[in-house]
């Protein structure tokens, strides 16, 4: 039987990188995309190939899905994980900065699942395995433009599952917790650069203090939990409609569904205070 084909978007760090190298370990074919390409050696090491891939250039997206399709004949499965986190008050977030979120998280995802689809049409087969986050079902403060973005992929993915099963390609969610990325810093230094002064600073501070000085029972998972969901989401016969796993990943949006709106809120606001 042939390897499964494999199309891995943001495959330079983290959790595209550790799935990449766990379903070549796995015995998969595995394309990884991203803009460094020299980021990507572990993979070609292992028996993997990089893809040049900036997800905001419709011309590298056609370029990359044209050469493993040249390559293969096939692809099978497209993960798209690029993507990252836009933090700071929205007063604050120049429109050019958000544009650039939306392009990335939102039109990035939309215009590779596009690009695979032909391909999974009519070989009867695929899917496409969008990896969101716990922040598509939950809201945190300084990140409104990085939760509008996986709540959009939430509800597209959901949609195009109407669209798109009876031609035998299933759409996926793939929801991570907490997951021990350097996520943490990084949201540290966005908002200290994006709201770091002025009257969103009292938050900022709270913010930093919280992510710099974090408690054992904040430490995230292992990105290894997050390959584990997508390896599932690709080997179940029928795949689950959404996998969460990692780090509060079951309990938040549990509490999210269960609690009144503001006492959610101030829970969350407690855990930078």
């Amino acid at each position: 039987m042939k390897k499964k084909v494999i199309l891995i978007t943001g495959a330079s760090s983290g959790i595209g990188k550790q799935t990449a190298l766990d379903l070549l370990a796995a015995g998969y074919t595995v394309y990884g995309g991203a803009r460094r390409v020299d980021a990507m050696s572990e993979i070609t090491a292992a028996g993997g190939h990089a893809l040049s891939l900036d997800v905001t250039d419709d011309a590298s997206m056609q370029a990359a899905v044209a050469k493993v399709l040249d390559a293969e004949g096939r692809i099978d499965v497209l993960v798209n994980n690029a993507g990252y986190g836009l933090y700071g008050a929205v007063e604050d977030i120049p429109m050019e900065v958000a544009r650039k979120q939306v392009d990335t998280n939102i039109f990035g995802l939309a215009r590779m699942t596009q690009l695979v689809l032909p391909g999974m049409r009519d070989q009867g087969s695929g899917r496409i395995i969008n990896i969101s986050s716990i922040g598509g079902t939950i809201h945190t403060p300084m990140g409104a433009w990085y939760h509008g973005t996986k709540f959009f992929v939430e509800g597209f993915t959901n949609t195009m599952r109407l669209e798109v099963e009876d031609k035998g390609i299933y759409m996926v969610l793939v929801a991570p917790g907490l997951i021990d990325t350097g996520f943490g810093d990084v949201v540290g230094e966005e908002i200290t650069r994006n709201s770091g002064t002025g009257p969103y600073a009292d938050i900022v501070e709270k913010m930093v203090s919280a992510a710099q000085n974090p408690s054992p029972s904040l430490k995230g998972s292992h990105p290894k939990v997050i390959s584990d969901a997508i390896r599932r989401g690709i080997e179940d016969a029928k795949p689950r409609t959404i996998y969460r796993a990692g780090k509060f990943g079951y309990v938040l949006p549990l509490l999210r569904r269960i609690l009144p709106h503001r006492v959610f809120d101030r829970m969350m606001k407690s855990m930078i205070s």
